[in-house]
Formats: structure tokens, C-alpha cells, sequence
């Protein structure tokens, strides 16, 4: 017995403690951009706000404002008539008692051919679903925060076409998919770029409507919808851009 005591005090003393396992690192994306003229050259940098694109990912958020979104501009199409709104039915089909047959008061009823439908779509129904302001501006900079962080997002100087030609916009985009991770900007056939600018000028606007895989929209338009459905993000004039983000915090 004094020696079986002695072994297990002996393997207890003789266990390796365990290795705590170290938590991986974070790795800190750099909140300093660099801005390209529309030649695709480097004109500088900017420095961007941490409130915008220094968020962490927030699926759940990001996911109930979409969807507020989308069930917001759902329009109620489907309608069916109950038995009050179908034409017809005011006399009693038949006489109460006496015919051997089911009692029945209106024809219009939903068991009638030709009767009203019990529990069908109405388009009275309401999809509309709140979010609060400061959610949807959030849910909005956490995909601008991602999307920087996978390197999607390109500033451009000043964005503009000396004639609404699609030659002239197909010409800038293929200088700026010479830019650094922006390969496919040119490539990609689908849903390839959101553009946004300051201001819609009608040169770009028109230069750009041919091509289908690119949307051009003022920045104040911006939402989490078309960012998640373009794959890279163009901003023109980063410096105002980040004064119209900023105010949808306010």
C-alpha cells in the first residue's frame, strides 16, 4: 500500500503542467489611405476617421438593417376579396329546412365556387420595419470598416469625364484597375464597382450608364444594400466624403 501511494504522488509530481493558449494577435489596419488621380497615379494620402473605418464586423447589425431595408420598400402586391367584397350572394341559396341538403345563407361563402377566400394575402398588410437612425449609420460604416480592411475601397482625387463617352469611362476604369489590388475592377463583368461623387455631374453619369457592372451615385445616397452588392467601393473627393459620413452620425 506505501508503495502504491508513492508511485501516484510520484506521477502527480511527474505531469507537465498544460500550455495556455495565447489568444491571437489582432492585427491593426492602417487608417491612412492613399488618394489616385484618374490616371491610376498616386496623389497623396488621406487620414481617415477611426468612427468610420476602424469598426469591428457586426453581422447581426449589419443583417437587421438590411433586412429593415428590404422589408421597408416591400410593396404589398398579392390581394384576394374576403366574402364581403365578391359580387353576388344576397339571397339565400335555399330555403333553411326542409331540402334535405346542408344549410347555407350566402353563396358567397368560402366553400362556394366562386366565393370569397378565407385567409389570403392582403395588400393592406404593412413590412415596414423601424431601425433607428444611429443603427443604420452604424451598420453602414461597419461594412465601409470591412471593406477597407479587404482592401476594396479606392479614393480617387476628382472624378470627372471631358464628354459623356462610354470609351472615356471604360478608359478611366482600366487606368485605375492598374492600381494595386484593383485587378478586376476592369475584369469583372457583374456588379464590379460602386462610384460615388460629390456632386452627379452629367458627363459621368451618361459616360457610365452603358456599363452595367458599375453604379454611379451621389455619396449621400450611399447604403448598406448597394455596398455589400458591389464588390469594390470608389469614393471621389475623400476629403468631402468624409464630412457627409460623418454627419449621418449626428
Amino acid at each position: 500500500m506505501a508503495q502504491t501511494k508513492s508511485k501516484r504522488a510520484a506521477s502527480k509530481v511527474e505531469k507537465t503542467p498544460k500550455i495556455a493558449k495565447t489568444k491571437k494577435e489582432k492585427v491593426e489596419v492602417s487608417l491612412e489611405g492613399t488618394i489616385y488621380d484618374v490616371g491610376g497615379n498616386s496623389a497623396g494620402t488621406v487620414a481617415l476617421p477611426k468612427e468610420i473605418f476602424g469598426i469591428p464586423w457586426n453581422g447581426d447589425l449589419v443583417a437587421q438593417v438590411v433586412n429593415s431595408i428590404q422589408s421597408s420598400a416591400r410593396q404589398p402586391v398579392a390581394h384576394t376579396k374576403d366574402r364581403s367584397e365578391v359580387a353576388g350572394g344576397g339571397k339565400k341559396p335555399w330555403k333553411q329546412k326542409g331540402t334535405g341538403r346542408a344549410r347555407h345563407g350566402s353563396s358567397r361563402s368560402p366553400i362556394w365556387v366562386g366565393g370569397g377566400v378565407a385567409h389570403g394575402p392582403r395588400n393592406e398588410k404593412d413590412y415596414d420595419r423601424k431601425v433607428n437612425k444611429k443603427m443604420k449609420a452604424k451598420a453602414l460604416f461597419t461594412i465601409l470598416s470591412a471593406k477597407w480592411r479587404d482592401g476594396e475601397i479606392l479614393f480617387v482625387k476628382n472624378l470627372e469625364l471631358v464628354e459623356p463617352k462610354t470609351k472615356l469611362a471604360i478608359a478611366m476604369i482600366d487606368r485605375l484597375s492598374k492600381v494595386t489590388g484593383f485587378d478586376k475592377l476592369a475584369t469583372k463583368h457583374k456588379n464590379a464597382a460602386l462610384i460615388t461623387v460629390p456632386a452627379l455631374e452629367e458627363n459621368v453619369k451618361r459616360g457610365f450608364s452603358n456599363l452595367k457592372s458599375f453604379e454611379v451615385s451621389e455619396l449621400r445616397n450611399i447604403n448598406p444594400i448597394a455596398l455589400l452588392q458591389y464588390k469594390y467601393l470608389v469614393i471621389a473627393s475623400p476629403e468631402d466624403a468624409f464630412v457627409t459620413l460623418t454627419s449621418k452620425i449626428k
